[in-house]
């Protein structure tokens, strides 16, 4: 927790003092679910990480996600200390870091997806790399380059004092995390910090392909909604059409990452859109 996060008074919204920005009434990440939602089905959400395997590949993948059937796409920011990611993914940005992956490139990535598709761009990332090109700038640069918003693996709103101001100056959403763990009082203090939608985080673990969808994903959608969230997404362990279907019954969006990073590994950007497809119900 920052000085500015603690101390009564200094900070213009707090988590500590139940102080937050209203609502983002320009977020597109809101209108994209909405549209979805008048449509009868949930988004789709597709992730891939940018500079895996090169640069100009991981944005040609991420237009073919847009182009073929993923509503939100949420690109990862490479980083060498991944908390919440599984083997697949940690193998494709250590690859991706190895290949000379900069900032930069991140920017360049966002404004040429836009540019191709009429999918909303998120990036997801964790907080080091944000702090290090400064939260401002960082901002800055994202909305210049045309993406909607942040999700923040390691970022809680009890520490985020300085991502509330900046994000609503500049317009972003910010996508805060909850979990099967977390308490009532979490999922309030989640529901309140976070805009266009909260994350809900379907198991216990890292991210990676499963069998099936876990149980307590429902009811998890359903305790982020009474903690008063508008929009809740499902990620973690979604790999085929069947749990696409089984999660739009009761979310907002459906979030695939380990399995498109996967089918890009092995077939390349045809392999991506085959799969986005199939997960789309298109195929």
């Amino acid at each position: 927790m920052s000085f500015h996060d603690f101390t009564p008074g200094l900070a213009k919204y707090s988590a500590v003092e139940r102080k937050f920005p209203a609502a983002n009434p320009d977020s597109r990440l809101a209108a994209k679910l909405a549209e979805c939602k008048n449509e009868g089905r949930a988004a789709l959400i597709g992730y891939l990480p940018v500079g895996f395997p090169t640069v100009d590949e991981s944005i040609a993948a991420a237009i073919a996600l847009g182009n073929n059937g993923c509503d939100i796409i949420e690109l990862g920011v490479p980083y060498s200390d991944p908390v919440m990611d599984g083997p697949v993914i940690q193998q494709a940005t250590a690859d991706a870091l190895a290949a000379g992956f900069r900032l930069d490139d991140l920017f360049r990535a966002v404004a040429e997806i836009t540019a191709a598709t009429d999918a909303v761009v998120v990036v997801m990332t964790y907080w080091n790399p944000v702090l290090r090109r400064g939260v401002d700038q960082f901002a800055t640069e994202l909305a210049a380059a045309g993406g909607a918003g942040i999700i923040t693996p390691d970022l809680v709103p009890d520490e985020a004092s300085t991502w509330l101001e900046v994000s609503e100056k500049h317009g972003l959403d910010r996508i805060f995390l909850a979990a099967i763990s977390s308490s009532t009082e979490r999922l309030h203090t989640v529901a309140q910090a976070s805009s266009g939608f909260v994350y809900a985080v379907s198991v216990m673990g890292v991210t990676g392909a499963r069998s099936s969808v876990s149980t307590a994903a429902q009811q998890l959608v359903a305790d982020i909604r009474e903690a008063g969230a508008d929009n809740v997404c499902v990620g973690l362990g979604v790999s085929k059409r069947e749990h696409v279907e089984e999660i739009s019954a009761y979310a907002d969006g459906v979030i695939v990452g380990t399995a498109l990073v996967k089918a890009l590994a092995e077939q390349g950007v045809d392999g991506v859109a085959t799969l986005t497809r199939e997960l789309a119900g298109r195929a």
